[in-house]
């Protein structure tokens, strides 16, 4: 099956073409008009879960983006989160838990001294909920925080990892003296969901002298000649996911990572991998995917287990199916959401599927399951 899998990777998306296959990949999805007519047909689902991403609260007057083209409601993100909290806390099959997808809270807050009361109101927010939050870390934490901040922090929800199974590789870097952030849970009979880290290998998250630091400088400089390493050192195209505000996954990290999805594939289970960034382009803008996409993309087409992958980062958001059938996420961010909208959602888990209730920004869709 690696193999073969492998082999309808490279012959269909060498070289970085996935971008012809957008069309054929969303095809697998269905229209969202359908959807409220098969909740109703379906049975109840055997468990929901809410997903938000991109919040970067910051108590500060609204702004935009880098390139100055796209509007940010820093102050108004909260209120987007309390309204998301509202709506998971009535709903009639309560979420088993939320996925927060990175970028709780802005890097501004950093040079106003404010990133830490700022984590506090977002964390208030959260604690409305009725269900506990799985917490991705992305650019802006690291903006914020150290590493070491952010592993004794409220954001490390590491202690919500399954513990009853896979007792014999729980993590295969527990000796590493620079393991990342990454955890598997199973919040229901033959499901899984494993968080990554995609600031392992980093310059923002990891700080001097750590030796994935000079590793990650290393590997930064060779694909970025920029004085500016924030600047893409290419206009267009693939290359441009080479900048400081973007990561990518350790060997170590990978490796894990397979070993979970082997004992997933020997349990018949079905696995929703997170983390903030994307690692499809078709997906995603090329410069919001994780430097090596493409290695976290081989592990888990190596495996039949993997049903969904969700990201941030992108504030655009995203979805495609690919050519292992696995739905691709990317959530749109709630800091350029107008105060009118909103951009988060709400997943019903079936045996066969799941189905996205988005509201405001996010879309409704059905993701049906790849069958071998």
């Amino acid at each position: 099956m690696f193999k073969l899998k492998r082999t309808l990777l490279n012959n269909s998306v060498a070289d970085g073409n996935f971008f012809g296959f957008y069309r054929r990949c969303t095809a697998g999805g269905r229209s969202a008009s359908k959807i409220g007519i098969e909740m109703e047909e379906n049975a109840q689902p055997l468990f929901t879960f809410g997903v938000i991403a991109d919040i970067q609260y910051a108590d500060i007057e609204d702004g935009f983006n880098f390139l100055q083209t796209r509007k940010r409601y820093y102050r108004n993100s909260i209120s987007l989160l309390n309204s998301a909290t509202e709506k998971w806390n009535a709903e009639p099959v309560q979420p088993s838990f939320i996925l927060q997808l990175g970028d709780i809270i802005d890097g501004f807050n950093k040079p106003r001294k404010a990133s830490e009361k700022a984590l506090e109101t977002v964390v208030n927010g959260f604690s409305k909920c009725k269900a506990k939050a799985h917490h991705a870390w992305g650019n802006h934490e690291f903006y914020n925080f150290s590493r070491t901040y952010l592993m004794n922090s409220v954001l490390n929800s590491k202690h919500l990892e399954s513990t009853s199974e896979f007792q014999s590789s729980k993590h295969v870097e527990e000796n590493n003296p620079e393991p990342s952030y990454s955890y598997h849970f199973s919040p229901a009979p033959n499901f899984r969901f494993v968080l990554l880290d995609a600031y392992d290998i980093s310059i923002i998250g990891r700080g001097e002298p750590s030796r994935k630091y000079y590793q990650s400088l290393k590997y930064l400089r060779e694909h970025n000649k920029n004085k500016n390493r924030n600047v893409p050192p290419e206009p267009t195209g693939m290359k441009q996911r080479f900048v400081e505000f973007n990561g990518g996954f350790s060997r170590e990290q990978l490796d894990w990572l397979n070993d979970v999805l082997t004992f997933a594939d020997n349990n018949q289970e079905k696995v929703t991998v997170m983390c903030h960034l994307p690692i499809y382009p078709a997906s995603t803008s090329p410069i919001c995917l994780a430097w090596n996409y493409e290695e976290a993309l081989s592990v888990l087409h190596s495996h039949q287990c993997v049903v969904c992958f969700m990201a941030g980062h992108d504030h655009d958001g995203g979805y495609c199916v690919d050519e292992c059938g696995i739905h691709h996420l990317t959530f749109e961010g709630v800091i350029e959401t107008p105060p009118d909208s909103n951009a988060f959602g709400t997943m019903y888990v079936y045996e066969d599927r799941m189905i996205l209730k988005g509201n405001g920004r996010v879309k409704d869709r059905v993701l049906l399951y790849p069958s071998f």
